[in-house]
């Protein structure tokens, strides 16, 4: 196997294990971590993150792979800007179904603003896909950035360690996509940002 054939399936790889579904997951995991909700019985924990698996990763992963199935398209084929509408309404409507389910069960505010800032990057990458096809990679992976700082000031945490994780993480996936020639650098720079702003500015005015 030659060099190039391994920096692309490494970049596949990267690509699909920080799969832009799984930012509440994310979220969630570390406010479970770093705030006082570490103080909630791991029943508890475990049936929140068991709902959000299933709304924000589970099902629509499932839905787009059929939907992508049936129009007979491979990942790379999926990709391409015009058919990327379906899928951002799968997991728009998929992360709305999640939110109100969490409002109807009466799960902290916090919980839930992470879901929500995940709805509204979803939403404004969407709309941005109309005319530019934005990086949803970066977006997700920005978010986290974003929601880490907000409730780092909040919950009175030092985020260091783990906001310099989450720019690695960043610098790797961004160049991953750009690999695999799914997304030019402003692109992917653009959805990081996206991504950043949308998370603070939901989490401080929801």
């Amino acid at each position: 196997m030659t060099r190039e054939k391994q920096i692309i399936i490494a970049a596949r790889v990267v690509s699909m294990v920080f799969t832009p579904f799984y930012l509440p997951i994310l979220g969630l995991v570390a406010l479970f971590f770093l705030s006082y909700l570490s103080q909630y019985l791991p029943s508890y924990k475990f049936f929140v993150l068991a709902v959000v698996y299933f709304f924000t990763i589970l099902l629509p992963t499932f839905l787009i792979h059929l939907y992508r199935r049936y129009q007979g398209w491979s990942l790379i084929e999926l990709g391409h800007k015009e058919r990327r509408i379906v899928p951002y309404l799968i997991s728009i409507l998929c992360y709305y179904t999640c939110l109100y389910i969490m409002e109807q069960m009466h799960i902290p505010y916090f919980m839930r603003s992470i879901v929500a800032s995940a709805l509204v990057i979803q939403i404004v990458c969407a709309l941005i896909n109309v005319w530019w096809k934005i990086s949803t990679h970066t977006a997700a992976i920005g978010g986290v950035a974003g929601a880490l700082l907000i409730f780092s000031e909040l919950f009175n945490f030092n985020p260091m360690w783990w906001f310099s994780l989450v720019l690695l993480v960043a610098g790797i996936l961004g160049t991953s996509r750009m690999i695999l020639r799914q997304h030019s650098l402003a692109q992917v720079v653009g959805g990081f940002l996206i991504g950043f702003f949308c998370a603070v500015l939901t989490i401080v005015y929801l």
